[in-house]
């Protein structure tokens, strides 16, 4: 029988899985860790649900893999995932999330122009 101080674990129990969460913030009621489904915690989950207005103001995204005991902010790879794919579906971001790109995107990207000939 397990002590009274156990308490049951968040942590993912497939081998080598990376788990990203999202860190929302929602004004006056503060910020907090989005809850996600265990199976809506891959990588294109989680830049979906960006894409389609899930969270109201993102902040952070981090992943963890426990098997390979890391964690990281990855939020400036999201961002720059978001555009490129905002870019080449040519639509606007939307805009729950531009705030998000606005603080994690690589602020010396340049637009690149294209000579006509």
């Amino acid at each position: 029988m397990r002590g009274s101080s156990w308490t049951p674990s968040i942590v993912p129990n497939d081998d080598d899985e990376t788990v990203y969460l999202v860190a929302d913030d929602f004004g006056r009621l503060g910020r907090a860790w989005r809850e996600a489904d265990y199976e809506a915690t891959d990588l294109e989950t989680v830049i979906q649900d960006l894409l389609t207005g899930q969270y109201s103001n993102p902040i952070r995204v981090v992943a963890f893999n426990t098997a390979e005991r890391w964690s990281e902010d990855v939020s400036e790879d999201v961002a720059r995932e978001l555009r490129r794919r905002c870019d080449l579906q040519m639509r606007e971001l939307p805009a729950a999330i531009s705030d998000f790109l606005e603080r994690h995107e690589d602020h010396d990207r340049r637009q690149l122009s294209l000579r006509l000939v």
